[in-house]
This record gives structure tokens, sequence and C-alpha cells, in this order.
């Protein structure tokens, strides 16, 4: 049995936090400094973690391989198993011509790049977000931007930056039930405080995604679409999340988000002639995300490289008016058998009947306690096969290949060449949340964690980096919560500050962490074909990040105090 101790080092703090931020400040600088492959430096950030674990913690080496193999299996499923899965799915679209269907269609919306970029990463994004979260909405988004000529470093760093005010509610709001769950609060109560904090990041984002695509000028001229965009999406977030359903919060704003983009493009477009393409000396970087040519189907399918990139303007548009209504409601058909299934789910009958197959179990081995002597939640592991989002996405994937006539050859070979497009990002998903689950279990979060806390009143301010920091190792906002959800309570009671504020601080300044996370990088990249090139994109959404951060602890801050105190939710 191994027991936690938050202050190792002769019960410093400060001197066990210098030691404990060892295996993130490896990662980030390999990554972001030394520009090295994201899996190897996750790998070796890795290392640094069971070093740290075993040499400074006194963490017994069964005890602390045993937790990372916890972490690397968690990172695969349910991570993973989403990720692949609705992959999968993409490169059947792909295979069989319907994807270029669905982009010529989202295309003949609009063929400005800056538009393109709101409907897509940040109306869209937000519902693949509702509906299975875990990197579901980069993977895909990525690879639906570079089809519409968006370069492929261009398309990543959109896809990451958009993903950002949807997560706290992904998944089903997966996050707020799992906050709930480690904090004892309500969930309604943290729901609904997490609904007046993320609306408000939601209305800058579509200008950040314009700036990105065209800078000044695109937001000079863009400006109606991202400003409707951003005000439609948080209004509805924020009354969706108080008044409705925190489980629909995601699905009613981007729906609605997007109708209102419609809508307005169609009633005014944006003032000059659309950017169609990205400049010609930007083409360099195009490359073939799919692997090949089609593989089977009708349609232009295949690759969507380099010669699409140099495709004519109005190619689209051509093409678009050629395809039949049966052709576009296919293109179609995946996403909304999705919908669809995760609609389903929610019905208490199947839902229950889900549930009812879920294996919970301690890993086996695992034997670590708390200081108090209770043993740590994260040995608890939740084997839910059939429940899970990924499993939903297989059996959408499954009668999505029927409803496209995909032969059961072809479907299984997309979905080789699907493990093959991410083996690069499995490893590093996998080492990454064996690091995280290291650190936790041997009590590194905890003493870094613990340094933040002990600022007093001043902690409203470092609340949402605590849940930011916990994302950004974990790319998940789910398990940054489990991770810190508790710390933020007992910090909040400890200066006196209110418990459902700074719990839905760390589940809301833990979104901006997301983009920078290196599974999520690794698994943008990996969906445009930049394997190896994780440390670029880092370094384009880096300042965004924490743009976006300080804006929120200035805004969690106010809410702390008089001036925004009438925001808080009461307990």
């Amino acid at each position: 049995m191994y027991v936690q101790n938050d202050t190792p080092l002769g019960g410093s703090l400060v001197w066990s936090s210098l030691v404990a931020v060892l295996p993130l400040l490896t990662l980030f600088v390999l990554l972001g400094g030394l520009r090295m492959r994201a899996w190897l430096a996750s790998l070796i950030g890795l290392a640094v973690a069971l070093a740290v674990a075993i040499l400074a913690y006194g963490m017994p080496v069964g005890q602390a391989l045993l937790a990372g193999t916890e972490g690397a299996v968690f990172g695969f499923f349910p991570i993973l198993w989403i990720v692949i899965n609705a992959l999968w799915i993409y490169q059947m679209t792909v295979s069989t011509g319907h994807f270029d269907v669905l982009r010529r269609s989202f295309g003949s919306v609009s063929d400005d790049q800056r538009v393109q970029a709101v409907i897509i990463a940040f109306c869209f994004g937000a519902l693949l977000e509702a509906l299975a979260g875990f990197g579901t909405p980069v993977a895909i988004c990525t690879v639906m931007l570079m089809a519409l000529r968006f370069t492929p470093l261009k398309a990543a760093v959109v896809a990451l930056v958009a993903n950002t005010a949807p997560v706290a509610f992904g998944a089903i709001a997966v996050p707020i039930t799992t906050l709930a769950s480690v904090t004892g609060l309500p969930e309604e109560a943290l729901g609904a405080m997490v609904g007046r904090q993320t609306p408000i990041l939601a209305v800058f984002v579509p200008f950040v995604l314009v700036a990105l695509v065209d800078g000044a000028r695109g937001l000079r001229e863009t400006w109606p679409v991202a400003l409707v965009s951003g005000v439609v999406f948080g209004a509805a977030q924020f009354v969706t999340s108080n008044y409705i359903s925190l489980a629909l919060t995601d699905i009613v704003a981007a729906l609605l988000a997007a109708g209102a983009v419609v809508l307005l493009v169609r009633a005014r477009p944006p003032r000059r002639s659309a950017v169609t393409a990205d400049a010609p000396e930007d083409a360099r970087e195009s490359v073939s995300v799919s692997g090949g040519g089609s593989a089977g189907g009708g349609g232009s399918g295949g690759g969507t490289g380099a010669s699409s990139t140099d495709a004519p303007a109005g190619s689209d548009h051509d093409d678009h008016s050629r395809d039949t209504r049966r052709d576009v409601v296919l293109a179609y058909a995946p996403y909304l058998i999705i919908i669809l299934l995760f609609s389903l789910q929610q019905i208490p009958v199947i839902d229950d009947a889900l549930s009812a197959t879920t294996v919970k179990f301690n890993w086996p081995g695992l034997n670590v306690m708390t200081e108090a002597g209770k043993p740590v939640s994260t040995q608890a592991f939740t084997f839910n096969w059939l429940e899970s989002a990924g499993t939903i996405l297989l059996i959408a994937g499954i009668v999505t290949a029927l409803v496209l006539r995909v032969r059961p050859g072809l479907a299984v070979a997309a979905y080789w060449r699907t493990l093959v497009l991410l083996r690069t990002a499995i490893v590093t998903v996998m080492a990454v949340l064996a690091l995280a689950y290291v650190m936790n279990t041997s009590g590194q979060t905890l003493t870094l964690g613990g340094l933040l806390a002990g600022t007093g009143g001043f902690f409203a301010v470092l609340s949402p980096v605590l849940g930011w920091l916990g994302v950004a190792v974990t790319g998940s906002d789910t398990s940054a919560n489990s991770l810190f959800g508790s710390l933020q309570v007992t910090a909040a009671r400890g200066a006196g500050l209110d418990p459902i504020l700074l719990a839905a601080a760390n589940s809301s300044g833990g979104v901006l962490g997301k983009m920078i996370s290196p599974q999520n990088l690794a698994i943008a990249a990996s969906a445009v074909a930049m394997s190896g090139r994780e440390g670029e994109i880092l370094r384009r959404v880096l300042l965004w990040s924490l743009v976006f951060l300080a804006g929120m602890c200035v805004l969690v801050l106010l809410q702390s105090t008089p001036v925004l105190g009438w925001m808080v939710v009461p307990g």
C-alpha cells in the first residue's frame, strides 16, 4: 500500500512543487521549445513522472507502474475508442464520395472561408462536442476544413481554438456530472454556474476564428457573422443550462447558432468577395489526409490534398449543382444517425439497459490511500463498454455502412486506415494519460494544487488556472474536474470563497486548456497528416489559450466580489 504525501521534500510545499512540476515542464519544453514529436515527448514526460513518483515521493515501483497502466488503458478507453470510431465514419464517407458532397453542401451556404470556419469549426464542432466530446470535434472538423481548401495548419488551429466554449457541457454534460460527483455539490447549480461563465467566452471565440482566417480585414468585414454566432450560442447556452437541461445545452446552442448564421449570410453576405481559398504560397502545406484515392465508391471520394487547394474557386458550386437531393441526404446521414442514437440513449429505459452492462472495479494490484486514510478515487475503473460514446459511434458506423452501402471489406479497410492514421496519436494519448494518472496517484497534482490553493482569497484568480492545467495535461475537462474538483471546494471554503463558483471555474478554465493538450494536438495533427509538427500547432494556439484564460480569471475574480457576485448561483 502507498499513502499519498503532498509535501515529500522536508514538508515543504514550495520545494515539493518544484519537483512535482518537472513532468509537465518537460512535456511542454520538449513540445513547444525543442519541437519534439508529441509521442516521444509524452513518453519522456511519462518517464520523468515515474521517476519523480518513485524517487521524490517514495511511491513503490510496482504501484507507480500500475497507476501508469491504468491511465494508459483509460486513454484508450473511452477516449481513443471515441476518436477511432468517429474517424472511421469519416473515412467511410471519404471512400464513398459522400464527404465531398457534405463539403460542397457546407460550401453552398457560403464559399467564404471566414463563414465556413464559424459554421463548421464553431457550430458543427459544438454539436459534435455535445454528442461525443473527447477529441471528436477536432478530429472531424480539421479534415472538413481542409476539404474546403484550408491549409492543414490553419485547419488544425481553427478547429482547436473553436473547441473551447462547448467543452464544459460536452459528451452530454459528463464534465458537469463528474464535477458534481467528486464535490458533492448539486449538479444543477454547478451546470448553471458554468452556464454563467462559458457563454461569455463563446461571444469572443468566433471573432478569433475570423481573425485566424483573414486577419484584421476579416474582422472588419465579417464581424456581423462572428457577433451573431457568438451571441446566439452564448445566450442559448445560458438559457438551456440554467432553465432547461444540462445534457441538451450544447446541442441547442449549436443548432440555434448555425441557423442564425445561415439566415444572416443569406440575408447579408460579407461585404467583400468571399475568401474561397488560402493564398497560393500556402498551398505547399497541403498534403493528403485520406491515404489515397476513392476506395470503391462513387463521387470524387478519395483525397483532400494539394490538388483540391488548387481547384478553381467556382468548382464547388458547379459540383454542388450536380449533387442530387438523395446525395445530400446520404451525405448528412452519418451525422443524423449519430444524433439519433445519442438522443435515443437519453431515454431512461434505454439508458438503464445500457448502464446495466457497466462493470466497475478497482484496478488490479493498485492500492493507494489518501493521507486521510481513504482509497484514491482514480484507482476505481469504470468499463462502460456498451454505453460508452465510442461504442455508440461504432454502432453508428455500422448503420452508416449499411445506409451508404459500403461493402464489409471496404468498411474494414477504412477502419484499418483509421488506425494507421492515428498510430502516433494513440501512443501520445495513452502516454499522456499514463503521466496524468502517475502524477495524480502519487500526489504530484495534489502538491501543485495545494500550492495554488495556499494563496487565500487570490485563489479566485488562480482557480481557472488549476482547471486549465488539468485539461492541458489530461486533454479532458472530465478528468480535470475529477482531479481538482474536490481541491477547489476545499480551497474555496478555506479562503472564504463560494465553493460552487470555484468548482465551476475549474471546469470553465479547463476548457481553455483543451487546445494545448498534447493529445488534442496529436489528434489534430494526425487528422491532417501533420504528425511531427504538433509543436508548430502548439505555438499557434498557445497565445489564444493564455489570452482567454486571463479573461476567465478576471471574470471569476469579479464574480467572487460584489461587482459580479450577483451572477453566482446560490448553493
